[in-house]
């Protein structure tokens, strides 16, 4: 008999199941298992008088043990996981766990970084399997949505042969003998398939950032899906693309999701309404201080503070009663050479803030070879970024894009932090698992 997945079980018939041991309750004339796989859970019934053999095996089963179980689907108005329990004809042990090591004493948390020492233990979890499958749900939406805007995928190398954008916080490698460094994202190429006459990419990959300060949304490599596309007519077009995307995905992750996610993490996951709520930066500060009392260093007014960014949250709610909020108008020292800038010199480009979080930098880009190459001096970069200035010599179109973290997209969707939401977390101390 093929083996089925738990939510697949037909009431009423022999089925083959397999899975995580999650509970077991060995009593005197009666063994309950309740049987985990990546679509459900079922309580395995099982009568010891009829199974005399089975009592050594049942014994030596543990919690976390892998075992397969055969057997008839009965309902049952006693029984809580969907009314629905097992009666087992047979039962076998693939193989036996040992105590877990990250067990805390009841009614405390284990400490995080232990968790992580034992990551694929930690990951046994309902809560943790929810999360990656929203995670791959939100991933595979975006992708449908660009590709029905006829959007195509490419995936751009993650070693360089040259500092990428602003030259900090880069991994160098060894490369034969050679200095290389792993990509801090695919900017440089993205605007390449522009100046190749693609049009519309879309990319979603690793990203590396050398950074030694640790925080609850920062990590030295994530997973990073960005897109770029040509002729557009202002970075007005690019937050255009981005809130409907999305707004896209989103949704499609509440009618999928939406109920699962209330249930195991009591979360209201919120569609948002188009458009998002847009504000210059220096009427943000404004805001800010007048509702607040947040009064911003002056030396800090062209780029976005922690603090204020944090405010956000509650001033688009109350403003607008929206969880989204673009953010214009930064100064040119904060934002890179390779965006646009209008007539003030002011960056064509914007920051998206979701629940007090910033999870985009997006912009037009500067397309014209000359004033480009301006730019990178400005900033010291023309020499480091050569191979990329060439790119805008033979003609380029006029174009913008964005970049977001899909792990901090999913911190937010669950009010984790960072490390909960990566698959793997990586950071200054931790290389391993």
């Amino acid at each position: 008999m093929s083996r089925v997945f738990i939510k697949d079980i037909k009431l009423g018939e022999s089925n083959h199941i397999a899975g995580y041991v999650e509970n077991i309750r060995n009593k005197k004339w009666m063994c309950f298992i309740v049987l985990r796989d990546v679509t459900g859970k079922i309580q395995v019934t099982i009568e010891k008088e009829k199974h005399p053999e089975w009592e050594e095996m049942l014994n030596s089963i543990t919690v976390d043990s892998v075992i397969q179980v055969e057997g008839l689907i009965l309902a049952s108005e006693y029984v809580k996981l969907n009314g629905m329990e097992m009666y087992p004809d047979s039962i076998k042990i693939e193989a036996i766990a040992e105590p877990s090591p990250i067990v805390a004493p009841k009614g405390e948390e284990t400490n995080i970084d232990l968790r992580l020492d034992y990551r694929w233990i930690d990951l046994r979890t309902e809560k943790n399997t929810l999360m990656f499958k929203v995670q791959s749900c939100f991933v595979n939406l975006c992708r449908e949505f660009l590709n029905k805007k006829d959007f195509i995928e490419i995936h751009s190398p993650k070693l360089i042969g040259a500092e990428s954008e602003s030259g900090a916080g880069v991994f160098k490698v060894d490369y034969f003998g050679r200095d290389a460094f792993l990509a801090q994202s695919p900017q440089f190429y993205k605007q390449m398939a522009m100046a190749a006459g693609f049009e519309r990419i879309y990319e979603s990959g690793p990203v590396f950032r050398a950074e030694k300060f640790a925080s609850r949304k920062h990590a030295t490599e994530f997973s990073g899906f960005d897109l770029e596309f040509s002729y557009i007519t202002s970075y007005d077009d690019v937050m255009k693309m981005e809130e409907e995307m999305l707004t896209y995905a989103i949704s499609g992750v509440v009618n999928k999701y939406g109920s699962d996610i209330k249930r195991v993490f009591d979360i209201e996951l919120v569609v948002p309404t188009l458009p998002f709520p847009r504000i210059d930066l220096h009427e943000l500060y404004d805001e800010l201080e007048a509702r607040y009392g947040y009064k911003v260093p002056e030396e800090e007014k062209g780029d976005l503070t922690t603090e204020g960014e944090r405010m956000c949250h509650k001033f688009a709610l109350e403003k607008y009663g929206h969880e989204f909020l673009f953010v214009t108008g930064y100064s040119k020292e904060c934002r890179a050479f390779y965006h646009m800038r209008d007539e003030h010199g002011v960056p064509c480009g914007y920051d998206l803030i979701w629940k007090g979080c910033e999870i985009t930098t997006g912009a037009q880009r500067e397309h014209r070879y000359d004033i480009l190459k301006k730019q990178a001096e400005e900033k010291g970069l023309a020499k480091d970024v050569e191979f990329y200035l060439d790119f805008f010599k033979y003609g380029c179109p006029p174009h913008g894009g964005f970049g977001i973290g899909v792990d901090r997209i999913t911190m937010l969707i669950f009010n984790v932090g960072i490390k909960d939401a990566m698959f793997i977390f990586r950071g200054p101390d931790r290389l391993n698992p």
